[in-house]
């Protein structure tokens, strides 16, 4: 006859009281934990302000996607509405200085609690941090795709000839807003969001599409 001990038969009644355990408990709401210690970690300090943590539509779909293609007809009416989104110039012309636009290129200022002042001007476009932009930069990102000939090569010889006129509008576009290409662009919307003016992206433009800028050579 085997002899059952206490131990043993304590240690059975704990196994059985673990498998009579509910296995479905709530699990946490991680997303509302998340904002909460976003929202106690930051604050409003100078021109940065605490409002920045409120995505809009585009970001929080993306966010919750976390890498994920979006649904079609989601990142469609996602395309749509950044579309919408783009201002023109209000003068039809669309390229200003190119000398002005590779300081805007180089600089990476900007939108910070220590900046003095939220005028777009304070701003700069830091392009240099994700593309390859003049063929002497040795110092570049690589995040985005090269800019190198970037008009050259798409036959921008005239940028305000008529045959130019739809990749002048595409740049456009792309500096603007670009989700509208692509729901989930990791571009910054420097028109939409308000971090570069008018005439900054004018000068952007310059340095992109002028035949005379060092892209282009």
């Amino acid at each position: 006859m085997k002899i059952i001990t206490p131990a043993a038969a304590l240690g059975a009644a704990i196994l059985l009281a673990g498998c009579a355990t509910p296995a479905s408990a709530p699990k946490p709401d991680y997303d509302a934990m998340l904002a909460s210690m976003l929202h106690a970690s930051f604050r409003d300090q100078g021109i940065a302000k605490a409002q920045r943590l409120q995505q809009d539509a585009a970001n929080a779909a993306c966010s919750k996607a976390m890498g994920a293609a979006l649904p079609e007809a989601q990142a469609q009416a996602l395309r749509e509405a950044a579309a919408k989104s783009v201002r023109w110039p209000a003068d039809g012309k669309f390229l200003g200085d190119w000398r002005a636009g590779e300081k805007l290129a180089q600089n990476g200022r900007g939108m910070t609690w220590s900046d003095k002042s939220a005028a777009p001007d304070a701003n700069g476009g830091n392009c240099y941090n994700c593309h390859q932009i003049t063929p002497g930069e040795i110092s570049f990102g690589t995040i985005g795709p090269s800019l190198l000939h970037y008009g050259r090569q798409r036959g921008v010889s005239d940028p305000d000839s008529p045959t130019s006129r739809a990749i002048v509008e595409f740049t456009w576009t792309k500096l603007y807003n670009s989700r509208a290409f692509s729901a989930c662009s990791e571009m910054p919307r420097f028109g939409h969001a308000g971090v570069l003016d008018e005439a900054q992206l004018k000068n952007l433009m310059a340095l992109l599409l002028d035949p005379k800028s060092p892209v282009n050579q």
